[in-house]
């Protein structure tokens, strides 16, 4: 059979989480599960928090299912909302920040998968499958962060000009 059923809620075994630069990331479909194809990921951001400017090799998508999401691709910055889909081309330079007062939700979809699981189990906090909890913030190990992107395919960039969106 060609089709394997992943179940996303196990209470025997919880999806596992981290926490990253106020970003609680659930993975719901690893890339041990779906042959290296893809990943899936849960994506809850809090108030202006975000990912930093950066590229990657690998191909990426957002779903936002809750909150208000801006983007900035290639320098241009995009608002998205709820039920609103973006896909971003391996090689471009983007980022994305929360710019609601609550938390924004989303799913992420990175092809082929493996390269973001592997740097957020790298970079990010070991938190609860189901948490909807922020943990306090603490100062990120920059050099840490910046050498763990680069083995996985993920280049830090300079944040974009502000005159820039």
């Amino acid at each position: 059979m060609n089709t394997e059923k992943i179940r996303t809620t196990d209470p025997a075994k919880p999806p596992s989480a981290v926490h990253f630069l106020g970003n609680l990331l659930t993975f719901r479909a690893r890339a041990a599960q779906t042959d290296g194809k893809f990943s899936v990921a849960e994506c809850i951001t809090a108030p202006g928090a975000g990912s930093p400017y950066h590229t990657q090799q690998d191909e990426e998508s957002f779903l936002i299912q809750e909150g208000n999401v801006e983007f900035t691709i290639d320098g241009k910055a995009i608002l998205l909302g709820p039920q609103e889909f973006i896909y971003i081309k391996p090689g471009t330079p983007h980022l994305f920040r929360n710019i609601g007062e609550t938390p924004a939700k989303m799913l992420i979809i990175n092809m082929p998968g493996g390269f973001h699981e592997a740097f957020f189990d790298a970079v990010g906090e070991p938190v609860s499958g189901e948490t909807a909890q922020f943990p306090p913030q603490t100062d990120p190990d920059f050099a840490f962060i910046a050498e763990a992107a680069i083995r996985n395919g993920i280049a830090l960039l300079p944040p974009p000009r502000s005159n820039d969106h």
